[in-house]
């Protein structure tokens, strides 16, 4: 389906047009694929002013219990695309339809995407208040033992099993949700990493702060996607400005790490350091880390899981429980 859509798009592209090339991937929510679809659309207007322009949207696992696209997919597909970006754009193509503008495609695009969330009931983002376990699938297979690679792989959307982090072929298999917090074996509970990254990874009760991580982790260190590529791939890159390798980076301390994390995944500015009393923001943090997250390699400390942890403290001292994930940028 991916490459059959890329193909569509470079058809379009042909036709004197402006094609926009969206692959939600599993690792991003509705927010994220919608915030980056919005982004290109006003590049495309800025850069191409009243081309036509034809959106393509391609959509990797977010599967629902019946086999459908799960909560965030078909929001993407059936709400933002269709009835809030289709008036800005000339066709729109995604899985479950292929829909042109009857009228003329505006280009007094909004300056700003405000995204709001109805007062339905649905969840949106961890409740820091009750520490529970919040998992992406709702209603999980009863199975006993994990899927496959292979299995993983074909829900993940991934031609080759392959780290979603840094795309080398040496994959375990990394439980979304920990098992010890409630984390079942269904094969929407769990990613494909490299051991590097596995031992990176948060193990934390909430399901999209680990998908979250994913996507921060991805963009972090997509220089290394290239380290192993054909040389005249890298002589490609090199020639539009494209860094291999991430390269040598003077080692942080752990909490020098934990603090760069915290800012660069969650957004914490230096004001959120200093926004509670240091004695308040740690014992939620140990009620935090004591209730909602596990120790995975018996390693006592992960920077990814503290700096969840620290989040969530920070969310319920300040009764923020209820606020939903910050985007990596």
């Amino acid at each position: 389906m991916a490459k059959k859509m890329r193909q569509q798009a470079r058809k379009r592209k042909a036709q004197k047009g402006v094609a926009i090339y969206h692959d939600m991937k599993i690792y991003e929510n509705f927010e994220r694929s919608a915030r980056r679809i919005f982004e290109c659309l006003k590049a495309a207007e800025r850069n191409s002013p009243g081309a036509p322009r034809f959106l393509f949207i391609d959509v990797q696992g977010h599967r629902n219990e019946a086999g459908g696209y799960d909560h965030d997919a078909f929001e993407l597909i059936n709400e933002f695309a269709l009835g809030f970006l289709g008036d800005y754009l000339t066709e729109i193509s995604t899985p479950l339809y292929r829909a042109r503008n009857p009228g003329k495609q505006r280009n007094d695009i909004p300056d700003i995407l405000r995204i709001g969330h109805p007062d339905d009931g649905s969840k949106y983002g961890y409740d820091a208040g009750s520490l529970g376990v919040q998992p992406r699938e709702t209603e999980p297979a009863s199975r006993k033992t994990a899927p496959t690679v292979r299995a993983i792989a074909d829900y993940l959307g991934l031609e080759e099993a392959a780290c979603l982090v840094c795309w080398r072929k040496t994959v375990e298999r990394a439980h979304v949700v920990p098992t010890a917090l409630g984390g079942s074996m269904d094969v929407r509970n769990f990613a494909l990493l490299c051991p590097d990254h596995h031992a990176e990874a948060p193990d934390v009760a909430d399901a999209e702060s680990f998908w979250a991580w994913i996507d921060y982790a991805e963009l972090r260190d997509s220089p290394d996607k290239w380290v192993d590529a054909p040389d005249e791939v890298k002589a490609l890159l090199r020639r539009h400005n494209v860094r291999i390798g991430k390269g040598s980076r003077e080692p942080l301390s752990f909490f020098s790490a934990v603090k760069e994390e915290l800012k660069a995944l969650y957004g914490w500015t230096d004001g959120d350091f200093g926004a509670v009393a240091w004695p308040d923001l740690m014992d939620e943090f140990h009620r935090v880390l004591d209730a909602a997250t596990g120790r995975h390699f018996s390693i006592d400390k992960k920077v990814s899981t503290y700096a969840w942890a620290y989040d969530i403290a920070l969310r319920r001292v300040k009764g923020e429980a209820d606020r939903v994930i910050r985007d990596a940028p």
